[in-house]
Order: structure tokens, then C-alpha cells, then sequence
């Protein structure tokens, strides 16, 4: 059994010089306190951030639930938002794996433009629209995974739900090793997502400055393999942009996805 909280007193001192307030860079996560549990609830710790498992800015508007081990839909406690983060108790009275997610969340609206190769927002890394450059609007949708198991490895709870940005593990996420390649299936809609690039952050990186454990590209059957070089909690990170459903608040969406798991 792996605690997470021997990094509180380091986190907070870092997430207290940074500056509130989202930008396109930051990325959502939900982190468990235990990946492998043996009492009957899990804590968890979610937000918004530049770095790894930093937490910046609270998600107050996210549908959390998780998946029980037999695939259905449960609900979490109560959520309590501080500031930075927001943190809630869910029950794994059952044995198997469960998934914790923050469900879908429809984010803010904004402006993006084509530079011929690439979609970007305004603002994104300081890119400003240059003048008669064709705009769309488009708006953010966000989803964060993480999985956990109690006593028995289970699949019910890692097929994949169909919908938007998600990946689908094929190694187990709970037992994944460091040194050894763990495999993963991208899709979007359902539907195997390839040419994307996927990237793999370590929580270590805040404190020995490689944040990026490994950079990816999704096949065409949209598989990609990454391996963890160190034991430690691992984030992985992808985004896609695509016209949006048909009646959607704008015509276009930009997906962010992540995934956390722990390598032993």
C-alpha cells in the first residue's frame, strides 16, 4: 500500500508561488491517495494544473463519479473545494477495479485559428491571431481518469465509454512496472485516434527538473506503448481538437484527457 501524502508539505509550498487563475497550458487530474486499496473508501484530490499533481485551480463544476468493477456508475461523496483543489471520499466496498473520474466537463469558450498546419487557441503560449487569419470558436472539454484497484484486478471498469478523448489501458494500470512497457489503445468517439501525440509526465519532475518522462505517437489502430523509467506517480496527457457534435455552443471542441497511475 503506497501513501501519496509524503509530498503534501512539498506540493503546497510550490502551488503557493503560483499563479491562480487557468490557462490553456493547464491540464486536469484526479489523484487517489492509494491506487491499491484494502479498507472500503479511497481519498481523492483533483484540479487544474501546470505541473504534474500541483494543484492550481479547483475544478468546482465537474460531474465526479466513478465506475464500479462490473461497469456501472456509482456516485462519490460530497466534494469540498479549497482554493486549489477539490477533494472528495469515494466508497470500494466491493472487490475489483475502479475507475475515478472527474466526468466530462464542458470548460470555457474561446477563440482559435489554423496556421496551416495546426489548430491554435489565442492565447495559447502567448500566440496571439494574426490579422486576417480565419477564427473559429471553439470550447474546451475536459476529462481525468485514474485507476484503482481493491484486492483483485477486474476489467469491467476500463472498457471504454464511447465518447470523446479517452484511452483505453490494455496493461492493467495497477500493475504497471517501472522498466517494463505498459500498452494503451487512444480513441475518440469510440474510434481509434492515430498520429496523436501523447506525453508522460512524472511527479518527480517537480523536484529534479524532467518533468517529461516520454513523448508518444499513436499508431494507426491508435496504440502506443510508454514505459516508466522510475517507481513513482505518473501522469499521462493528450489533447485533440475536432468539429463538435451538431447542435453543440460552438463548432468546435478541444479535448484534453489525462490519465494517473502509479509504477512500482
Amino acid at each position: 500500500m503506497k501513501s501519496l501524502w509524503k509530498r503534501t508539505a512539498a506540493i503546497a509550498a510550490g502551488a503557493a508561488l503560483l499563479v491562480a487563475g487557468a490557462a490553456s497550458a493547464h491540464m486536469p487530474y484526479v489523484l487517489p491517495t492509494l491506487f491499491e486499496i484494502t479498507g472500503d473508501h479511497v481519498t481523492v484530490t483533483s484540479s487544474f494544473a501546470e505541473d504534474a499533481f500541483v494543484p492550481e485551480v479547483a475544478m468546482r463544476d465537474a460531474p465526479f463519479h466513478l465506475i464500479k468493477p462490473d461497469g456501472t456508475r456509482g456516485d462519490v461523496g460530497p466534494v469540498t473545494y479549497l482554493r486549489d483543489l477539490a477533494i472528495f471520499e469515494a466508497d470500494v466496498k466491493a472487490d475489483g477495479t475502479y475507475r475515478i473520474t472527474m466526468g466530462q466537463r464542458a470548460g470555457r469558450k474561446s477563440t482559435m485559428y489554423n496556421d496551416g498546419k495546426n489548430w491554435i487557441i489565442r492565447g495559447e503560449e502567448g500566440a496571439e491571431i494574426p490579422a486576417g487569419a480565419t477564427t473559429v470558436a471553439v470550447q474546451s472539454m475536459t476529462l481525468a481518469d485514474a485507476y484503482v484497484t481493491k484486492k483483485t484486478q477486474t476489467g469491467g471498469a476500463l472498457k471504454p465509454q464511447g465518447a470523446a478523448l479517452e484511452i483505453q489501458p490494455v496493461t492493467h494500470p495497477n500493475s504497471i512496472e517501472a522498466g517494463n512497457a505498459a500498452q494503451f489503445v487512444l480513441l475518440f468517439d469510440g474510434k481509434p485516434l492515430g498520429n496523436a501525440t501523447i506525453t508522460l509526465f512524472r511527479s518527480a519532475g517537480v523536484y529534479d527538473g524532467r518533468k517529461v518522462a516520454a513523448e508518444v505517437t499513436s499508431d494507426a489502430a491508435g496504440k502506443f506503448s510508454l514505459t516508466p523509467a522510475d517507481a513513482g506517480t505518473y501522469l499521462i496527457l493528450v489533447r485533440h481538437r475536432a468539429p463538435a457534435p451538431a447542435g453543440s455552443e460552438t463548432p468546435w471542441r478541444s479535448y484534453t484527457y489525462t490519465l494517473a497511475f502509479d509504477a512500482v
